[in-house]
């Protein structure tokens, strides 16, 4: 089993290499290569990718800036997460589907939600519920939504395109199962605590173990599917 850090799934690199609150910048049509040139002889891959893309970015095509979000450069068109989401999910389904001797099946974990009340996450949001959401309580909207759609699309996308060589994507939706555990993330506790600093709550992360323990269950379903069909 091998897990590669790729937030973005396409190449990234820091505009200044030693501040991680600077953008960062995006080669949007280049999959990362920390993870796409070593799937070939994988079995089974799983590809997520989610909240860091509202984090300051420029965005590069064909190794042009053609623009950013959150970012104060003078002439550059500000553009939205849900174009670099969407970039970035088509080219590495197009790097898998490019592999010449990939023969794997392909799984899309879907987006997790994170769970700010009574504010954003840098003006007070917290997390401090202690149950989960019924099922009626909770809807996914607003960000969240959109990036759910972009990677239903982009999956659809890649399944017509794997079709021709006989390649697998599947659908690990675990979206609508974590925007009901509002109950799940450490909050003010995701940090070791240091005098005279304030931290933000952490509304994003899980805590372990925790609500995505259940992910494995999820996984192992779907792969016992698999090896019946086989």
């Amino acid at each position: 089993m091998s897990i590669f850090w790729a937030p973005y799934l396409v190449k990234a690199n820091k505009t200044e290499p030693n501040n991680i609150y600077q953008p960062f910048n995006l080669y949007l049509d280049e999959p990362d290569e920390s993870w796409s040139t070593k799937i070939q002889d994988f079995d089974y891959v799983i590809i997520s990718s989610g909240h860091w893309f509202s984090r300051p970015t420029m965005f590069y095509l064909n190794h042009t800036l053609i623009g950013c979000l959150f970012c104060s450069q003078p002439n550059v068109s500000q553009m939205t997460s849900f174009f670099s989401y969407q970039k970035a999910f088509h080219t590495a389904f197009q790097a898998i589907n490019n592999l010449k001797n990939y023969k794997g099946v392909t799984f899309l974990r879907t987006f997790a939600p994170s769970h700010f009340e009574d504010g954003v996450w840098d003006k007070g949001g917290d997390c401090v519920r202690t149950t989960p959401f019924k099922r009626n309580e909770k809807v996914l909207d607003d960000y969240s939504l959109e990036f759910y759609k972009i990677q239903l699309q982009e999956l659809m996308v890649a399944q017509k395109q794997g079709k021709m060589r006989n390649l697998k994507f599947r659908l690990f939706d675990a979206t609508q199962a974590m925007l009901l555990r509002a109950d799940g993330h450490p909050s003010k506790y995701g940090h070791w605590p240091k005098p005279n600093v304030t931290f933000s709550n952490d509304c994003v992360h899980w805590c372990l173990p925790g609500p995505i323990d259940v992910w494995n269950d999820f996984l192992l379903e779907l792969m016992k599917r698999e090896e019946s069909h086989r």
